[in-house]
């Protein structure tokens, strides 16, 4: 009987008092980090910070936070801190070694997230494909194709390589090429392209567009016409562009070749 009341007294109060300690700590130092992480998320998002940059910078703070309280908790446990994390860190290394490729892409997402060449809902060729930015996530990004195709990249390659943002500078320059016959009037039809410019609202003034005279070719007069739209707008201004540029010049009578070869038949002589 006494024996059993001295492991009580030696061991099993100091012990549970020590383990109540430790989870007051622990408990009460998450929430104080949890409290301090989101109370950081307000001045970086009124200062106009990216959403993904204040989510990640506000989960960094409080991992931090609750590692310290996880040793503090530990450490009032009695344990020896500098063999745990002696422990921990051997581990981590080797976790390290086997997850190489996945921290490459998640020190790429890291650093997509915190320079920004893209954001959420741009259209950009990189890691060799091209599509609307979905989502950026820590290890990959996720972008939809034109023809509504899911395409999942690894940040390291999206990273390692040229990222082209077609959405950046907020607009696009489309470029056409428009033949007309050797026969046809120049004057004429660079009057009924400017024309067809001036009168779409989604042409913009400025830049001004550019229609010149860009070759003689072996079957055309080509004209490079260049204008200026919004990114958004780049795809359907091109198209009714050249629609209606193609049955403006149909009505002018001015002609649009197109490559021919002409074959010229000898009759064979008799005599051979």
């Amino acid at each position: 009987m006494e024996d059993g009341m001295s492991i009580l007294n030696d061991f099993v109060i100091p012990w549970g008092i020590q383990l109540i300690i430790a989870l007051a700590i622990f408990i009460l130092g998450k929430m104080v980090a949890k409290a301090i992480a989101d109370f950081a998320k307000k001045p970086m998002t009124k200062s106009g910070m990216d959403n993904m940059l204040v989510k990640f910078l506000s989960t960094i703070i409080y991992s931090i936070l609750l590692i310290a309280v996880v040793l503090a908790a530990v450490d009032q446990l009695g344990i020896n801190i500098t063999s745990l994390l002696a422990i921990v860190g051997a581990a981590g290394l080797a976790i390290g070694l086997a997850l190489k490729d996945s921290l490459s892409n998640f020190a790429a997402g890291v650093m997509i997230i915190i320079y920004r060449p893209f954001k959420i809902g741009d259209y950009i060729n990189a890691g060799g494909s091209a599509g609307t930015v979905d989502e950026i996530g820590l290890f990959c990004t996720l972008m939809h194709s034109p023809d509504n195709q899911r395409i999942i990249i690894p940040n390291s390659a999206v990273i390692g390589g040229t990222i082209v943002n077609v959405n950046a500078l907020g607009t696009r320059r489309i470029d056409l090429v428009i033949g007309i016959g050797y026969d046809d009037n120049i004057g004429q039809a660079r009057d009924i392209i400017l024309g067809i410019i001036d009168a779409d609202p989604r042409i913009l003034k400025d830049p001004e567009a550019g229609v010149a005279l860009a070759e003689l070719a072996d079957s055309s007069v080509n004209f490079n016409v260049r204008p200026w739209v919004k990114a958004d707008d780049y795809w359907t201004v091109r198209t009714d562009l050249l629609e209606t540029i193609k049955l403006s010049l149909d009505q002018a009578g001015i002609s649009i070749p197109y490559p021919q070869q002409d074959v010229h038949m000898h009759a064979a002589n008799e005599n051979q």
